[in-house]
C-alpha cells in the first residue's frame, strides 16, 4: 500500500515572500519543504480532494445562513507556468457552484476607459465563494511596466491602490491568495516547444508568448517590485516554483487547504426540530 508523503513543512511558511526576498534566488526547480517525488505528490494532490471539497462545502454552507467570508486566489505566470493546470488539477474537487472563476484578457475599449480596477471589482467572489483569477490588476503593473504603457509615478499610484483595494477585500471577509508560479525561461522554452510537437496542443501556442519571451528578464525585474511593493500582512505573496508542474499543483492545494481551515468553519446549525422533520419523512 502506498504511503502519503505531506509536507514537512507547510507552503504558507516556506514559500511566503518575507523582508528580503530575492526572486532571483528561487530555484524554479525546486520543491521547498517537500521531500517526496512526482509519484508521492500526485498522490497526495487525490488523497486531500476530499478534504478541500468538504472545506468548500462548509464555506458555501456558512453563506447561506449569512456567513461573509470568502476566498481569492490569484494566479500570476510567465506564459506555460501552469496556471490552467492548477484549475484544472486542484480546482476541479470543488463544486463548480461554489467556484467563481475569471480569466482576464487584455481589456476592451470601455474597460480601458475606467480605472485600471473597474473590471477587477467586478468580479470579487461573493461571500461564501472560492474566486479563481487567472492573471488580474497585477497585469496593469508588470506588462504594463515592461512595455513603458504606464510611467514610473503611474505604476507607484498603482502599487498604493492594489494595497488598498486587497485591503478592503480582506476587511469584508475575503481571505486573499497571492501565488506567483515561477518558472525558468528554460523550461518555458521546452513547454513552448511541445505545444509546436503535439498537433493537440497548436491551439495553446500564440507567436505573442514569443515575443514576450524576449522581455524575460524585465519582467522578473517587474514581478520583484510588484511584490516587494504588494506583499503586506493580509495579502502575502506566495511564490511557488513551478519547474515541476506536479509540486506547483500541491503546494497550491494546501495554501487553499489551510486559508481554509484557519476560517474554523461550521456547518449551519438547523433552525428547525431536526427528530420532528425526521419523522414527518419517516412517515410521508
Amino acid at each position: 500500500m502506498a504511503r502519503i508523503v505531506g509536507f514537512d513543512q507547510h507552503p504558507a511558511e516556506t514559500l511566503r515572500v518575507g523582508k528580503g526576498f530575492s526572486l532571483a534566488a528561487v530555484d524554479p526547480a525546486s520543491t521547498p519543504g517537500y521531500s517526496g517525488n512526482k509519484a508521492d505528490g500526485r498522490l497526495l494532490l487525490t488523497e486531500m480532494d476530499d478534504e478541500l471539497s468538504q472545506l468548500q462545502e462548509k464555506l458555501f454552507a456558512e453563506s447561506r445562513f449569512g456567513g461573509t467570508k470568502r476566498i481569492l486566489l490569484i494566479l500570476q505566470a510567465m506564459d506555460t507556468a501552469g496556471k490552467g493546470g492548477i484549475v484544472n488539477h486542484v480546482m476541479a474537487a470543488m463544486n463548480p457552484q461554489g467556484v467563481q472563476f475569471k480569466a482576464f484578457k487584455a481589456p476592451t475599449d470601455e474597460e480601458k476607459s475606467y480605472d485600471f480596477l473597474w473590471r477587477i471589482e467586478k468580479e470579487v467572489p461573493a461571500a461564501g465563494m472560492v474566486g479563481v483569477f487567472d492573471r488580474s490588476h497585477y497585469e496593469d503593473v508588470l506588462i504594463h511596466r515592461v512595455h513603458g504603457w504606464a510611467s514610473p509615478d503611474e505604476i507607484k499610484r498603482r502599487y498604493v491602490a492594489i494595497n488598498e483595494f486587497e485591503a478592503r477585500l480582506s476587511d469584508s471577509g475575503t481571505k486573499v491568495i497571492k501565488v506567483m508560479l515561477h518558472i525558468s525561461g528554460a523550461e518555458q522554452k521546452e513547454r513552448l516547444l511541445a505545444r509546436l510537437d503535439d498537433p493537440s496542443k497548436h491551439w495553446k501556442y500564440s507567436r505573442g508568448d514569443l515575443d514576450e519571451r524576449a522581455h524575460w528578464e524585465d519582467y522578473m525585474a517587474a514581478y520583484q517590485a510588484a511584490i516587494d511593493e504588494t506583499s503586506t500582512p493580509n495579502a502575502p505573496w506566495h511564490v511557488v516554483p513551478a519547474n515541476k508542474k506536479w509540486f506547483a499543483r500541491i503546494a497550491v492545494q494546501q495554501l487553499l487547504l489551510g486559508a481554509l481551515s484557519d476560517m474554523l468553519l461550521e456547518w449551519p446549525k438547523a433552525e428547525f426540530d431536526v427528530a420532528a422533520e425526521r419523522e414527518l419523512v419517516a412517515r410521508s
